[in-house]
């Protein structure tokens, strides 16, 4: 009796192996995000809507199809373009045909902080999780980034996130309309910065489901 009894356990034992090999199977096969961005599952991330151009006083009047502002042409480009991807309340003050760039003072919040930093418009601390996985999930892969093909930088979104052990946020410039993303306060993990199609439009994502039309 023992012995038969052991022996109707061997199916449910094969089964269960199997299903445990099948889970580890497929949980292998998950990429792993990359170093730093493996470090920072759970940490603080805030969103910053950033405006990417601060025109010089002299050229305010220069172009007044385009709000009195004489726009860099990698940006003239995106707006001709479309900028598609971004609902027209989320382009920064200023791009658009009949809007003016406000007045940046100097002591106005930036992103970085810094006389460099780019002004801010818009700030959300993330929330929620499901948010925070996709910024991570978007920056913790090196195929969502390919060679830049332009020189600029004209940041529409800041994203800063808490390091583990350092008081020093990283912090990450994207633009959208320069196709690529900058690290400030930690090394860029890849070789590439430029933005692919796919990470252009999740960043696009990102900004419009944090600020909405506003």
């Amino acid at each position: 009796m023992n012995r038969s009894r052991s022996f109707s356990f061997l199916p449910q034992l094969a089964l269960a192996a199997f299903a445990a090999l099948t889970v580890a199977g497929s949980t292998g096969c998950m990429p792993a995000l990359s170093p730093p961005f493996d470090q920072m599952k759970g940490a603080q991330m805030t969103v910053y809507r950033l405006q990417n151009y601060v025109p010089p006083a002299a050229s305010a009047q220069q172009t007044p199809a385009l709000g009195g502002i004489q726009l860099p042409p990698q940006i003239q480009q995106w707006i001709s373009a479309g900028a598609s991807l971004i609902p027209p309340g989320l382009l920064p003050p200023g791009l658009l045909p009949g809007t003016t760039a406000p007045v940046v003072a100097p002591d106005a919040s930036r992103f970085p902080p810094g006389p460099q930093g780019f002004p801010v418009l818009g700030t959300q601390q993330v929330m929620d999780s499901g948010t925070a996985n996709d910024i991570l999930d978007t920056l913790g892969h090196a195929q969502n980034f390919q060679p830049a093909t332009q020189g600029c930088m004209y940041a529409e979104l800041g994203i800063a996130i808490q390091q583990p052990n350092n008081p020093q946020p990283a912090d990450f410039l994207v633009s959208l309309s320069c196709m690529q993303i900058q690290a400030v306060g930690v090394q860029w993990p890849y070789q590439n910065n430029g933005l692919t199609e796919t990470s252009e439009k999740k960043f696009a994502t990102l900004l419009q489901r944090v600020f909405g039309g506003h």
